[in-house]
């Protein structure tokens, strides 16, 4: 079969360039191509994507060799029904190593139609190095590059105020787009850019904030025949993803009218305020993965998959989304409930193989920011204790351990945190293993022996796991709970 290019297929016409995209990586070639090739196909938006390689090695060849032409693969579960799709992505225009044609990336700086600067550089990617200098060519990081590509701008159109940029980043972090502009500015001064230049940033550019969810495994090596079987021409940057789709940007109306997503099917929320999504998704979604973890490998489950597939995990997991951490977060009910139902859809989804062992990394961080404050926030509307996430939080201390029922159990965290349970269990004292858990304020920024009754909670979880397993270990204290709280 011959590789895909514009020459044998139909997409010969190349797209005019509005979109900067810093990042060539399977997350943006299935979440954010896809996003604006929606907008082309639905809202006429007529996008095309340069795509720039942010460090000096990367897929620019690959991408330029089929011209920006890529197969997507979408699969998942909705209601209940497997989702199988695929689409040829047509929408990248060209790719760009500005380690390799620093002259190349400058241009781009002087596209008239060019309006959006987006980027996925890892949660490392935004960061500011004082090395970086604005005669490097190019600087290492991406904030002091899209600084040199916002000058360049600047200075070819004049400081046209209609030339500023619309800048979304979707790097995992908090605040990422603040986070970004705060950075260029510290460069501008730096480097003792125009001040007309840093007026032109912070009043004819706008930055957004953004929560970005897609699962996105790439390059599907394991089962490549078998998509390779579908297509009737070679593709080297096939990418798969879960259908599951949610973009949240922080904007106003004119964003809005900059980016109508309305017109399309795609979950893009642009609102005023990220933050209560974003909290929706790190205690419901992330917050479950991480809850699951430590119970459902002790009861002998290996992925999430079958962690809610089971009878008794499963029930376990519903119970712990539905009735405890949903009853903690301030937002519409029914939106909750509907956002939690596709999450449970997507922990199911056959096509994703999702090991609990992979999750497991760094558990103790995780629980913290994840679900502890599901647990205080519980506690202080309710008055009493959740009692699946306070089984769930004793299960993560006894997985800690390090070994159940005579096997090793797939711990993977700092070594000091490893070494503190380590000593830990060398005592077979529940209470004493609970509170000295509790009270490491290393760990939990507080000390949680304070909240009424967790310690004992705790102790008595613990004790049950280990002499009646996970499912009548639950049984066990589910009773003692609920009689001690009153329930």
């Amino acid at each position: 079969m011959e590789k895909i290019n514009r020459a044998n297929s139909e997409f010969s016409n190349k797209l005019p360039i509005k979109i900067v995209q810093f990042g060539e990586g399977n997350f943006l070639r299935a979440f954010v191509e896809y996003a604006f090739q929606k907008l082309n196909q639905e809202a006429n938006f007529n996008a095309g994507i340069a795509v720039i390689q942010p460090i000096d090695r990367g897929l620019v060849n690959m991408i330029n060799e089929q011209d920006g032409l890529y197969t997507l693969f979408m699969k998942g579960v909705k209601k209940g029904e497997e989702i199988q799709e695929k689409e040829l992505i047509t929408n990248i225009v060209k790719a760009i190593d500005p380690y390799a044609s620093f002259q190349d990336y400058l241009a781009l700086a002087k596209e008239e139609e060019l309006a959006f600067i987006i980027s996925n550089t890892t949660e490392a990617g935004i960061e500011y190095l004082a090395s970086d200098l604005p005669t490097m060519q190019p600087p290492a990081s991406f904030p002091a590059k899209l600084t040199v590509l916002l000058h360049e701008r600047f200075k070819h159109f004049g400081g046209d105020e209609s030339k500023g940029l619309t800048i979304i980043p979707c790097e995992l972090i908090n605040y990422n787009s603040d986070t970004l502009k705060e950075i260029i500015l510290k460069y501008s001064i730096e480097w003792k850019l125009e001040q007309d230049f840093i007026f032109w940033i912070l009043n004819s550019c706008s930055f957004h904030n953004t929560l970005v969810d897609r699962i996105v495994p790439g390059y599907p090596k394991d089962e490549i025949e078998a998509y390779n079987s579908q297509l009737d021409y070679k593709d080297d940057l096939i990418v798969s993803a879960e259908s599951f789709f949610l973009w949240v940007i922080e904007g106003d109306d004119k964003l809005k009218a900059k980016l109508p997503f309305e017109k399309t099917d795609l979950d893009v929320k642009i609102v005023a305020d990220m933050q209560p999504y974003r909290t929706r998704k790190v205690r419901i979604l992330n917050g479950a993965h991480t809850a699951m973890v430590p119970f459902s490998l002790l009861y002998g489950n290996e992925t999430v998959k079958e962690t809610v597939d089971n009878a008794f995990t499963g029930e376990f997991v519903n119970k712990a989304v539905f009735d405890e951490i949903n009853e903690t977060l301030n937002m519409d009910k029914a939106e909750l409930t509907s956002f939690s139902e596709e999450v449970l859809d997507r922990f199911r989804n056959p096509f994703i193989k999702h090991l609990l062992s992979t999750i497991a990394l760094n558990s103790i961080s995780k629980f913290k920011v994840r679900v502890l404050p599901s647990i205080t926030e519980y506690v202080a509307i309710q008055g009493k204790l959740p009692v699946h996430l306070t089984f769930a939080f004793a299960a993560l201390i006894r997985f800690y351990k390090g070994t159940w029922n005579g096997a090793d159990l797939p711990v993977n965290d700092s070594e000091d945190i490893i070494t503190f349970f380590k000593n830990l269990w060398t005592s077979s004292n529940y209470n004493k293993i609970a509170q000295m858990t509790l009270q490491n304020k290393s760990f939990w920024d507080e000390d949680l022996t304070e909240i009424s009754g967790l310690t004992e909670a705790i102790a008595t979880a613990l004790e049950a796991i280990d002499a009646n397993g996970i499912e009548k270990g639950f049984a066990h204290f589910q009773t003692k709970i609920n009689s001690t709280q009153k329930v």
